[in-house]
């Protein structure tokens, strides 16, 4: 059986969740090469790669100076071509789902979608893209209602597909998990990694990793982080702006909160896993204030390495952590519009920051959470059985396709 997985992300370009998953899925069905006959071969946007089965694909020269949303459409054509001979085609966030769907109709071959974000409820993405938020849209319901399979990373995201593409049949949407490697997460103690920041390990610390982007709720945070107690760090790991209206909004908070308090850290590259792996592990507490998450990989990237987790009530989040567990839910009452906003900021705050100062104030209580949330991720997010999991469905489409 040979699996052509497309996708925008892959290693070492790599910027979100969706490129760690696709990295971390293709590995393990490698792994399961001999068991299931699985053959893989990526498909990624990208500079040339020396990984045997790995085709890169730049933007074609003729559109260099277009559109974002277009640029993407040339690269997805540049593939179609090469995924003849596969028996199904996968592919990954609207990047490449366009390549996907053509290679199905052009190869008779079924399209399996792993849905990572959605268009729908992603509308700030217009400041981005702007009129290649109208192709994006496009291209992604056209996408999921022609695929034959759509994987969604949790019942969260599989309630929301539903609801943003009703004419699918709910049949054809399951969920798979995303998952953790606990082998390359794991609790690491680096005094010097610490150092070199400027975070004290004596003082308590939330932490934060994300990127730059309104559905991960950096403002918010932000707000919340002016009621933390003064011994209490900040710091955040936290680029790749969106747009440079975010990034000024955030500058400005954070600009705001230095010249309060001591204490905020702000790193603004994309760190080495161990080293981002030795600041998680020093946190009391990891806060995910997303307010749109299909599930959170950084959550779970924060449990294996032996962090209290504290997230926003919404999407696939509750299902990870599990509140008074693995770590603490705050409740939010979200706009119906797309956006994820919540209806009443000010409480959304006042709720993140009173929930945050419990966990920093009860350190006993943290690193329980912490020690629990490392056997969760290593008990329900194998990679391995998400692979197993991916592999029948798999089979399954290509059984019904013949």
């Amino acid at each position: 059986m040979r699996v052509d997985i497309v996708t925008k992300e892959y290693p070492p370009e790599i910027y979100g969740g969706a490129g760690v998953h696709v990295a971390e899925i293709v590995r393990a069905l490698r792994a399961l090469a001999g068991e299931r006959d699985v053959d893989v071969q990526v498909h990624a946007f990208g500079a040339a790669r020396d990984e045997v089965g790995t085709t890169s694909y730049a933007t074609p020269p003729g559109l260099a100076g277009a559109n974002g949303a277009l640029q993407t459409l040339g690269v997805d054509l540049e593939i179609v071509s090469d995924v003849a001979g596969a028996d199904v085609v996968h592919s990954h966030t609207w990047y490449a789902n366009y390549a996907g769907f053509l290679a199905s109709l052009l190869h008779g071959i079924p399209h399996v979608v792993t849905a990572h974000s959605l268009e729908p409820l992603r509308p700030w993405k217009a400041e981005q893209l702007g009129g290649g938020y109208a192709l994006s849209s496009y291209i992604e319901k056209t996408a999921y209602e022609q695929a034959a399979a759509i994987v969604a990373v949790s019942d969260g995201m599989r309630r929301d597909i539903l609801r943003s593409y009703p004419a699918l049949h709910p049949g054809k949407v399951r969920v798979i998990y995303n998952g953790i490697d606990a082998e390359a997460w794991h609790p690491t103690d680096n005094p010097e990694v610490l150092a070199r920041f400027g975070i004290d390990p004596a003082r308590p610390s939330v932490v934060f990793v994300g990127r730059i982007t309104r559905q991960k709720g950096l403002p918010y945070l932000l707000r919340a982080a002016r009621q933390l107690p003064p011994e209490v760090q900040l710091v955040l790991c936290a680029g790749a702006p969106d747009t440079p209206q975010i990034l000024a909004e955030v500058e400005g908070l954070v600009q705001e909160l230095q010249a309060t308090r001591d204490g905020v850290v702000w790193i603004d590259q994309l760190l080495p896993r161990p080293e981002l792996s030795a600041i998680l592990s020093a946190a009391t507490t990891f806060v995910c204030p997303s307010i749109y998450e299909p599930l959170g990989i950084v959550n779970l990237e924060a449990m294996a390495c032996g962090a209290a987790v504290v997230g926003t009530a919404t999407g696939g989040i509750p299902e990870v952590v599990v509140d008074g567990v693995t770590g603490r839910l705050v409740p939010i009452e979200q706009v119906q519009d797309g956006t994820g906003t919540p209806v009443d900021p000010d409480r959304y705050v006042h709720d993140l920051a009173r929930t945050l100062i419990e966990v920093v104030s009860d350190p006993a209580a943290a690193a329980a959470y912490g020690r629990a949330g490392r056997e969760r991720a290593v008990e329900a997010f194998s990679w391995t059985r998400i692979a197993e999991q991916t592999a029948a469905l798999y089979t399954e489409v290509i059984g019904r396709a013949g």
